[in-house]
């Protein structure tokens, strides 16, 4: 019989675990620290930067020949490749306003990060899924399963019931009124980023293929260490079919939610393409193609 493992236990470990990757990846991906102006971006052969843009869409052009996929109106896609971004040039910061040394982002989310080292790997592409369904008010979809595998679903904190962790237990308490607004809303993620994470959310993810692939999608290895970034943009060749994607992450400490730019192909950078049974190198993480996944 495997000893249960207390769930405060479970996180240290799955947090230990991806810091430890993190300092692999970093030793063979150092460059300078970000600055303000468009000379840190990692050189192109065309400039698919648009320094004015204030969304994912605006900001990132996409590459002669190709279009962006068509999605449909008030759509996870849309809402993604709709997210508002802080000015060009714009540093990623962790949650203690510290700058993140290292430069693998062509754009930053406006979107808060908050002030606890909380929102990492994972739960980037959970906050995202989490926002849009909230800005639908499709509250009932919103629910997610910490890592010892209880569900915590908005509709139930809505209604004022709050968890309670003692050790590998987890049980709803009654503890407040019925609220729906956004702050408490805000909280309610935070709690979801404490206790769940890559382990526990490709768990609940479907299997999904490239030849499939959507906006949306997630790139995820679940388990300690184990990291995630979200599809936000895709684009298609209208001649040979070919398609490209942008990604988004967060990562360790917990820190703002950034666009990865793509440091292996200057032509296309920041966008990225995979073919079935191909492996997707970004800056901090190496995925295969059999990692992606779909909500």
């Amino acid at each position: 019989m495997r000893r249960a493992v207390p769930l405060a236990l479970t996180i240290i470990i799955l947090l230990a675990g991806c810091t430890e990757y993190q300092k692999t990846r970093m030793q063979s991906f150092v460059t300078p620290p970000f600055g303000s102006n468009s000379a840190n971006i990692a050189p192109t052969k065309v400039n698919l930067i648009n320094e004015e843009g204030k969304t994912v869409s605006e900001r990132i052009v996409v590459p002669k020949g190709f279009e962006r996929v068509l999605v449909e109106d008030g759509s996870f896609g849309n809402y993604l490749r709709s997210l508002p971004l802080k000015p060009h040039g714009s540093p990623v910061l962790y949650f203690n306003g510290d700058i993140k040394p290292a430069e693998v982002h062509v754009a930053v989310l406006d979107i808060d990060v908050g002030d606890r080292d909380l929102q990492q790997c994972a739960d980037a592409a959970m906050r995202l899924r989490a926002e849009y369904l909230y800005s639908k008010g499709e509250f009932e979809k919103i629910h997610f399963n910490f890592t010892n595998g209880f569900k915590i679903e908005y509709s139930k904190w809505m209604q004022g019931y709050r968890v309670a962790v003692n050790g590998n237990k987890t049980s709803w308490v009654k503890k407040a009124g019925q609220a729906s607004d956004y702050q408490s809303f805000r909280k309610y993620l935070d709690i979801v980023f404490a206790y769940a994470g890559t382990a526990s959310l490709v768990k609940e993810l479907k299997t999904a293929s490239i030849a499939d692939m959507q906006i949306g999608d997630v790139f995820i290895k679940g388990g300690s260490p184990g990291h995630c970034v979200i599809i936000v943009d895709m684009a298609k060749n209208k001649e040979t079919g070919e398609k490209l994607f942008l990604l988004a992450q967060s990562y360790m400490p917990a820190q703002e939610i950034q666009i990865l730019k793509n440091p292996n192909n200057d032509e296309y950078n920041p966008w990225y393409s995979i073919k079935a049974g191909e492996a997707l190198d970004t800056p901090e993480w190496n995925f295969s193609s059999e990692q992606l996944m779909k909500f």
